[in-house]
């Protein structure tokens, strides 16, 4: 394994690191034996840094994560949760409040049998009607638990690039991490333009779901999958065509997800074992010359058709018209 510095936060932590919203039912039925099999084969593979959040099956992610972690040397790993983004109704999904906040962070210290937090992230952003919440509510509390030793490092995570540049931009020099996913993929590399401004402002860089949430594997994205039906569709294709070659199209994901130049670690959620095996395989060993092959040929000839290489805005816009639904 090969370790990074971790921003400014004296960490070293893991090039890859392991996430969990894969231990919750977003991504199917997991018994927790399963997961907790899989984190340990994460940290005995020496992943050290490994992400949670208590929306992600709302605390079953970070239960599972807590059991498989209560006989492990707390000095083994670094874990990382997050503030804001909490219930599947749409009326108790979000709350940036100071006292929800510190409620979640005392909430996750016991799930996941800790005395302290290495990382707390505000999730999820893009949700919040106005970004003041963040700076006056939700950032302060963090900073105050940072006071109490309850945390050590702030983070903030969202999908839409801008959003993240000015949340950090109206608090500098308060954030030490920053977390964006599906904007280093097969599909869509828009993170690279952002990355010379998380580097000015010395974050910790943390590139998440290379596999697209579940999109770019052989067996396909889940229902809730929030891209475009024609994405879908030619992804699909894509699987297809690894299948017929004896190749797995998350593998081509995850080597590709790790070529660039900048994030501290790359963050994949990895549910089994044989996943973990399969995702260190690409890091550690790279791709045989028909998996190459593969690629290329996805690349060139079939990745081109999409017309929306990322979803943003889908998401949100459907929750503010639940909202407005609901208010009337």
């Amino acid at each position: 394994m090969q370790y990074n510095q971790f921003g400014r936060t004296g960490l070293q932590v893991s090039k890859i690191s392991l996430g969990t919203g894969t231990l919750s039912k977003f991504y199917g039925d997991l018994d927790a034996a399963t997961g907790i099999k899989a984190v340990h084969q994460a940290l005995r593979k020496g992943i050290n840094y490994v992400d949670t959040a208590p929306y992600y099956g709302q605390g079953r992610s970070e239960e599972i994560l807590g059991q498989a972690l209560k006989d492990v040397p707390r000095q083994a790993y670094y874990v990382a949760t997050k503030v804001g983004r909490y219930e599947l109704d749409y009326e108790n999904m979000f709350d940036y409040s100071a006292k929800k906040t510190r409620e979640s962070v005392e909430k996750s210290l016991k799930l996941l049998g800790v005395d302290y937090l290495d990382v707390v992230q505000i999730h999820d952003v893009e949700f919040v009607e106005d970004l003041s919440v963040i700076w006056n509510e939700t950032l302060p509390t963090l900073e105050k638990l940072r006071d109490e030793g309850k945390l050590k490092f702030i983070g903030v995570s969202a999908y839409p690039m801008d959003v993240l540049k000015k949340v950090i931009a109206g608090a500098p020099g308060r954030f030490d991490t920053v977390l964006c996913y599906c904007r280093n993929t097969l599909i869509d590399d828009s993170l690279k333009e952002y990355i010379p401004f998380f580097e000015e402002n010395k974050l910790a860089i943390i590139c998440a779901s290379g596999h697209g949430l579940g999109l770019l594997t052989n067996a396909g994205p889940q229902p809730w999958h929030p891209c475009q039906d024609q994405t879908k569709l030619i992804c699909r294709e894509a699987s297809e065509y690894c299948k017929q070659q004896g190749v797995e199209l998350g593998k081509l994901a995850m080597y590709h997800f790790v070529q660039l130049d900048g994030p501290a670690t790359f963050l994949a959620g990895m549910q089994t074992e044989h996943l973990v095996n399969i995702n260190l395989e690409a890091f550690i060993c790279g791709l045989t010359v028909n998996e190459q092959n593969v690629m290329e040929h996805l690349k060139n000839n079939v990745f081109t058709k999409i017309t929306n290489s990322n979803w943003e805005g889908v998401e949100v816009q459907r929750y503010w018209e639940a909202m407005k639904a609901l208010k009337k």
